[in-house]
């Protein structure tokens, strides 16, 4: 994979778009734009417990727009800007949220979309990219595929089942203090199986993962690329966790997949 080089000077133009999904939620998001016109946009999907301020989110747009690439970040319903929702948040409700982002950016002319999911973020880019026709190109980073196997793993059958009792989750970003969260939550996302559709999905998929993550497990990577069907590549990173703390290291993993993205929006 080519490095990105740099181009003319383009300046950026971020705009604050609130838009509604199928169920009348209302999502605030970032668009970011090239001051050149462009048809293509990647849509930037935070992780849990984040938002669309993330420092991954807005190192990737730092290095998009210089290539002409447009991208899009918002706030999972119960993050972010609506944080208090958080406790009744559901998986539906995001992919109902991704799927409106989709059809804005259409509808605004945004026509080559790529798209990149963090961590839990990835778990729903996964699940919406096989309905994207205009999608071109897929990156995720960490991703988690099956998320009760993830959570079960980082809380801990203790927390599990004060979880079950009390409807509370440590922070496992933050400082282990504890979060509102229904454990309906949990009960849906057993519901949903991401495996099931890995084989749907069609547009060449890059997966960037720290060689020592501790949350999201390597054999949901190894599965993940294993039933994977379309274009793939794996890009382990050295000595990186799921954070991606050192400035090497997120180097690494932001260049990778604006690399690919810019490889696979500009083609012919």
């Amino acid at each position: 994979m080519n490095p990105i080089s740099p181009q003319a000077n383009d300046t950026l133009i971020e705009t604050p778009i609130n838009f509604l999904s199928a169920s009348g939620l209302s999502t605030a998001a970032i668009l970011a734009e090239p001051s050149t016109p462009t048809d293509l946009c990647v849509i930037l999907c935070h992780g849990f417990l984040s938002d669309k301020q993330s420092r991954s989110n807005r190192r990737l747009t730092e290095l998009l727009i210089p290539q002409g690439i447009a991208t899009f970040r918002f706030d999972w319903h119960g993050m972010g800007e609506t944080q208090e929702h958080f406790p009744h948040m559901t998986l539906k409700q995001c992919e109902e949220q991704l799927d409106a982002a989709f059809h804005l950016l259409r509808k605004q002319g945004l026509n080559r979309l790529g798209l990149i999911g963090s961590s839990f973020g990835g778990l729903l880019a996964i699940l919406a990219a096989p309905r994207q026709s205009t999608l071109l190109a897929l990156g995720l980073k960490c991703p988690v595929i099956d998320f009760p196997e993830t959570l079960r793993q980082e809380f801990g059958p203790e927390a599990m089942e004060r979880w079950k009792s009390s409807n509370h989750i440590p922070n496992i970003v933050g400082d282990g203090s504890l979060v509102p969260l229904h454990y309906v939550f949990y009960e849906e996302c057993l519901t949903y199986n991401a495996y099931a559709v890995l084989p749907h999905i069609q547009v060449p998929t890059l997966v960037v993962h720290g060689e020592q993550d501790q949350l999201i497990p390597r054999t949901q990577i190894d599965r993940l690329l294993k039933t994977l069907t379309t274009k793939k590549q794996l890009i382990l990173i050295e000595g990186a966790g799921h954070q991606f703390g050192r400035p090497e290291e997120f180097r690494l993993m932001t260049n990778h997949l604006a690399n690919w993205m810019t490889q696979h929006l500009k083609c012919p």
